[in-house]
């Protein structure tokens, strides 16, 4: 990731969390996960944002295709978004989404909880290197 891409990136989570929080503004905690995945991409759109709902992403082993994963959004192709609505965010949340972007070949993942009346959300870089000192 080069310093323009970081910037687009922080750019683009910047953009898509206002969007979240709209979302979770407006219709509250607590709804069923589908109800927030419908929303999101609308809010997206008003803004600008180009989402992609259910995107596929192949698995491969050894050059051979094994089985899909199906993210909840994918932004400007480049963002993965995952949405949630659980008590609270685990370490098996986290992994989905590592696994996402390992599948993917994408680099940026926004975890999402709306089942508080705050809404939780976590960042997920993969595969980024800080250069050495």
């Amino acid at each position: 990731m080069n310093i323009d891409q970081h910037g687009f990136f922080d750019s683009l989570t910047e953009s898509v969390l206002g969007a979240v929080f709209e979302v979770s503004n407006t219709l509250g905690a607590g709804f069923l996960e589908k109800v927030y995945e419908r929303a999101l991409p609308r809010e997206l759109s008003i803004r600008g944002i180009r989402a992609t709902t259910q995107a596929l992403f192949p698995v491969c082993y050894k050059d051979h295709c094994v089985g899909e994963y199906f993210a909840d959004i994918l932004v400007e192709d480049v963002l993965v978004i995952e949405l949630k609505c659980v008590e609270r965010l685990a370490s098996e949340h986290t992994a989905q989404c590592i696994n996402y972007l390992r599948a993917s070949g994408r680099t940026l993942c926004l975890l999402v909880n709306f089942q508080k009346p705050k809404v939780e959300w976590k960042r997920i870089v993969f595969g980024f290197q800080l250069a050495e000192r």
